[in-house]
């Protein structure tokens, strides 16, 4: 029995040993199917390199909650809001972007990536070499979260701070370098609201004198961060001290605008506090050749960005204090007037103190721009033609410095820079008068002013003999019947019917027969190399005088009026000056310019126009104008300098019936010594001068103005 029991014992040992051996092996089988699979989930993982890539990746598109998923926070403790709100504050406020990342060593070991990234920032370019830490999880590496992450001496109680640099303003000078536009002080009217007692009434008070609505400022006192102790802007006004604006009664304004601010001050809680602004001293003497400065605005930026007149970086180049110029020199020299905001980022510690710049761009203030404009004479022109519908033009003849630019009547460019109401702007626009309107761009019908061009035409073609007399025909005349009932009018009869004369007496009659003789074709191609139908060089874009609305003069009569400047002849006044121009230069046609050149280059928008025996025929008939007591511009004629012109009255009708049409009075003169101090070619023209006078109207205006320029010259 006890043989049976060992022999029972030994196959249970022996059992036993077998299931040991058996459940070993399926637990070494267990185990390397474990540890198979978790090999090859391993290898689906991304590497530390792929994931800081990613991770990177994500920073300009900015998706932060992924860039969030991929970290191990444990120790730092960062919540997904605090970190995105941490980094787009970081990245988006120093305007990141074009970033790139290279991998430079993995560390296996230390599971370390070190790296090299650059990005571009509003104030610059930034480029590190940096370090990134992953740890391995159960779900593969995790990138452990750091503010070093961002920049490498960045820590979590620091911060990155952008500091703009305004850029100053360049100056607008004249030929002289007197201001026309420039930083000035103005006073702006707020109201600390804690201080204001009889609240309704005291409103009541300040929107008078402010000339704006009580309810525009219970509104501003009502914004969200207003308190009791606040400064709440209101309007800005003009500071007393500033007022130099170009006005008939200046010393009465100043007076009121005084008096205004003595009586603003006496109501509480009411205070005025100086603010920088644009200024322009010659106000509405100026305003249409020099413009203003807005705020600028998001549309702004847009068409800009779109012209390349300013860098695809136009964001960072304004700011929300920055201005743009709106209209007239403003605009067109925006990019050299604003010059180029300073730019830095640096990191800050806890206490506000520089820790380390990390990028900066220096400053660039705008630069001044002095035209050849002069700005006695620009306000000597508009104080004669204010109160009229008008434009002038004044240049040099021999250099082609444009000295005067003036459209009337004008708005105060000013009032721009004080905060126009709505009401105000809303006047300015629906004023008859079109006070906003540029008239010195636009084209007009010249009338006996484009008599000298018929003229030049006509000996240079050989169609005029300036001795034939043409005959004395009375004061109308028709070609045959086939005109029917159209006549052409003429105001003077003379003899002999000679060209000079035609000039001196501004005969219409004579100068149709002249055109009708020159014949269409020849008119049109001469007025084409004489600028018409083309674009004039200039700074300023002028619109294209023409001589018909189509391509051609359809009729005989149409051809007969253009030649004494009616028909569908158009012109711009700066245009015709160049014309003018040639009778100074040999026929040479100078070339206008508005930016002051300490040393004169002169050029020739078209050279030999016509012959120099050509422009000194007519320029004798031209002289007699002013000189001759018959002339039709002799109230311009001076006893110390030789002068010569042209008068002009030019009929706009609906039709050739109409009888209540009106007139545009014209006026051309120029000096013609070459050894005169002070040379000069002014062109007005005026709307509305039927019944005042007619050209005689401008002519007297003139005269004046010429006054002024030689006795300040």
């Amino acid at each position: 029995m006890k043989g049976k029991s060992k022999q029972k014992r030994r196959k249970t040992k022996k059992r036993i040993l077998w299931i040991a051996i058996i459940i070993m092996e399926i637990a070494i089988d267990i185990t390397v199917i474990s540890m198979a699979g978790m090999l090859n989930k391993k290898k689906e993982w991304k590497t530390p390199t792929e994931l800081l890539v990613q991770y990177m990746n994500c920073i300009p598109v900015q998706e932060y909650k992924k860039m969030y998923d991929m970290l191990y926070i444990k120790e730092s403790g960062i919540s997904q809001q605090d970190f995105i709100k941490r980094n787009s504050a970081i990245y988006e406020g120093i305007g990141m972007q074009n970033m790139t990342i290279e991998i430079l060593a993995y560390h296996e070991e230390e599971m370390t990536v070190v790296y090299q990234t650059s990005f571009d920032t509003v104030a610059g370019n930034i480029s590190f070499k940096n370090k990134a830490l992953f740890i391995e999880s159960e779900n593969g590496y995790q990138l452990v979260w750091d503010d070093s992450l961002i920049f490498p001496n960045l820590t979590s109680v620091d911060k990155v701070r952008v500091s703009t640099i305004q850029a100053n303003r360049g100056e607008i000078l004249d030929r002289n370098g007197q201001v026309l536009a420039a930083k000035g002080l103005a006073s702006s009217v707020g109201i600390v609201p804690g201080k204001l007692e009889n609240r309704k009434k005291a409103i009541k008070r300040v929107a008078r004198l402010l000339e704006i609505k009580p309810k525009v400022i219970k509104k501003k006192l009502s914004a969200r961060w207003v308190k009791d102790d606040s400064f709440v802007p209101m309007k800005t006004i003009p500071k007393v001290e500033e007022i130099e604006l170009i006005r008939v009664n200046q010393d009465k304004e100043v007076l009121q605008e005084k008096e205004r601010q003595e009586r603003l001050l006496e109501i509480s809680g009411v205070m005025i506090s100086d603010i920088e602004i644009r200024k322009y001293p010659l106000g509405k003497a100026a305003a249409h050749l020099i413009g203003y400065v807005q705020n600028v605005t998001a549309e702004d930026l847009e068409e800009h960005t779109e012209n390349d007149r300013i860098t695809s970086n136009a964001i960072k180049e304004y700011t929300v204090n920055s201005v743009i110029g709106k209209s007239g020199m403003e605009s067109l020299f925006e990019k050299e007037l604003k010059g180029q905001n300073g730019c830095k980022i640096c990191i800050v510690d806890s206490e506000g103190k520089e820790k380390e710049e990390l990028a900066d761009i220096l400053v660039e203030h705008g630069k001044d721009i002095q035209l050849t404009i002069d700005a006695n004479l620009q306000i000597s022109l508009y104080k004669q033609f204010q109160e009229d519908k008008s434009c002038s033009v004044a240049i040099n003849p021999y250099t082609g410095e444009v000295l005067a630019l003036i459209s009337t009547p004008a708005y105060d460019n000013n009032d721009f820079i004080m905060g126009l109401s709505s009401e105000q702007w809303t006047a300015l626009n629906e004023d008859e008068n079109k006070p906003m309107y540029n008239r010195f761009r636009q084209v007009f019908c010249p009338g006996s002013t484009f008599k000298p061009v018929t003229a030049i035409i006509g000996l240079e073609s050989g169609a005029i003999d300036p001795n034939e007399d043409y005959g004395n025909v009375g004061l109308s005349w028709q070609k045959n019947d086939s005109w029917g009932s159209y006549y052409i009018t003429t105001l003077h009869t003379y003899e002999p019917v000679i060209l000079e004369n035609a000039l001196i007496y501004s005969d219409n009659i004579y100068f149709a027969k002249a055109a009708l003789k020159i014949g269409a074709k020849k008119m049109e191609k001469s007025l084409t190399q004489f600028g018409f139908h083309k674009e004039l060089p200039f700074e300023i874009k002028i619109a294209k005088s023409q001589y018909s609305n189509s391509e051609h003069m359809e009729t005989e009569i149409q051809l007969a009026d253009s030649g004494y400047g009616q028909g569908q002849i158009l012109v711009n006044p700066l245009h015709l000056a160049c014309i003018y121009s040639a009778f100074c230069n040999k026929g040479n046609m100078i070339k206008p310019y508005l930016v002051y050149q300490n040393k004169i280059s002169v050029k020739y928008w078209i050279p030999e126009a016509f012959s120099k025996e050509t422009a000194n025929q007519v320029l004798e008939g031209m002289k007699k104008v002013i000189n001759d007591s018959r002339g039709t511009g002799y109230a311009a004629h001076r006893n110390d300098i030789v002068l010569a012109g042209k008068t002009g009255t030019a009929e706009i009708k609906a039709s050739k019936d109409d009888i209540s049409g009106t007139e545009l009075g014209w006026f051309s003169i120029f000096t013609v010594e070459e050894t005169v101090k002070c040379p000069i070619l002014i062109i007005s023209m005026v709307e509305d001068v039927k019944g005042r006078g007619g050209s005689g109207y401008v002519v007297k205006k003139d005269s004046l103005v010429l006054e002024d320029w030689f006795n300040n010259n």
